[in-house]
């Protein structure tokens, strides 16, 4: 499948994936995570999508170990690794685990000198051209409070004294964007450098910790930050994955207005959904007149949100805003989209059902934040 060279970060591009973990146990758990192991790559070898893995231990470091594992593509391993199966799986290794990292990578390229790869071989599914961007990476999480405690929450959420976003010399916290629709919360940030490491040293910050016990009363899913197990099973709960990021292929304007938009999805049409809008963004990012500078598609099971830097007043033109320009758009959009969970039922072909779905999507901005250095 090819891509646009705009497309930053993509779910979608069908190409096999390469996922990592790195590993550091701790000293004598060596038997019980290969116990472990075991369980977890038998229940795993059934997963659709899953291809191999390997379990490989430093030659170095007794105490360091990798975990490869290969997948058919992006779309079924996110499908697992945000799975409650997966949270359940996994579980035994944390007693094990002193640390972790993981990460994901596309397969460009391969060589393989016992044969070549024959036509229609698994191994040709590979991502066609090397995606260029700033260099940021994308996540963001979302959770849901208990009705009636919004208020108290986007209070909190507003009032707090921003961590110190330089991590070290090439990792920073670039930009952390915040928003509600109803008692639902998406926060999504920026990250240049490792993801993982900027993650966990702004959870370590005092001000961070301070607001997350904060709204600890407030979450509709109860957890205890103090107890690894109960914070690691919420933020894999919360995980919203970035399925896809698109910039125009024009100079940055000097303004541009962040939105998130919410999408609520049919039951079951959540991944549908998503890629529907994504292939919008891309048409889109052709557009030298378009308003939509950038956007980002997140989705997990039927959550999709979309965030936009849009150069103009949204309402200026709703269907640039929502991602359904051209012929038929609007009426695939309202086939997959729950409309009813969102306040809006009827035809999008009415100009006043569009204008109020664009209002109805647009989540409650709480706050953004770009680091002094950006």
């Amino acid at each position: 499948m090819t891509m646009s060279a705009r497309i930053a970060q993509s779910a979608f591009d069908g190409s096999r994936l390469r996922v990592i973990l790195l590993l550091d146990l701790y000293e004598g758990a060596q038997e019980q995570f290969l116990d472990a192991y075991e369980h977890m790559r038998n229940k795993v070898a059934s997963v659709p999508g899953h291809i191999s893995d390997q379990l490989c231990q430093s030659i170095e470091n007794p105490s360091q170990w990798l975990i490869t594992s290969e997948w058919e593509s992006a779309l079924p391993f996110l499908a697992w690794v945000n799975s409650e199966e997966h949270i359940a799986i996994v579980r035994p290794m944390h007693s094990c685990v002193r640390d972790t990292r993981s990460m994901r990578y596309s397969v460009l390229r391969e060589t393989h000198p016992e044969r070549p790869a024959a036509s229609g071989d698994a191994r040709t599914s590979l991502q066609t051209e090397a995606r260029v961007g700033a260099g940021l990476t994308r996540h963001a999480l979302t959770f849901t409070v208990k009705p009636g405690t919004e208020s108290k929450v986007v209070d909190i959420l507003a009032n707090y004294e921003a961590p110190e976003t330089r991590i070290n010399g090439t990792t920073r916290l670039h930009r952390t964007s915040l928003f509600m629709h109803g008692n639902r919360v998406v926060r999504a940030v920026e990250v240049e450098g490792d993801l993982l490491a900027t993650l966990c040293h702004v959870a370590s910050q005092p001000q961070v910790q301070a607001v997350e016990e904060a709204i600890n009363p407030y979450l509709e899913q109860d957890r205890d930050l103090s107890d690894a197990d109960s914070a690691r099973i919420f933020f894999t709960r919360a995980a919203l994955p970035a399925m896809q990021h698109v910039a125009a292929g024009r100079p940055r304007p000097d303004h541009l207005r962040r939105h998130m938009l919410y999408y609520p999805a049919v039951a079951g049409r959540g991944l549908e959904l998503a890629r529907f809008l994504a292939r919008q963004d891309e048409a889109a990012a052709s557009d030298p007149d378009g308003p939509v500078y950038a956007s980002t598609v997140f989705q997990r099971d039927d959550v999709v949100t979309r965030m936009i830097d849009i150069t103009q007043e949204l309402d200026l033109d709703p269907l640039a805003a929502l991602g359904i320009k051209g012929p038929g758009k609007a009426a695939e959009l309202e086939r997959l989209l729950d409309g009813a969970a969102i306040g809006v039922e009827g035809s999008l072909d009415s100009e006043r059902t569009l204008h109020r779905l664009l209002a109805h999507a647009d989540m409650l901005p709480v706050t953004d934040r770009t680091s002094a250095d950006s």
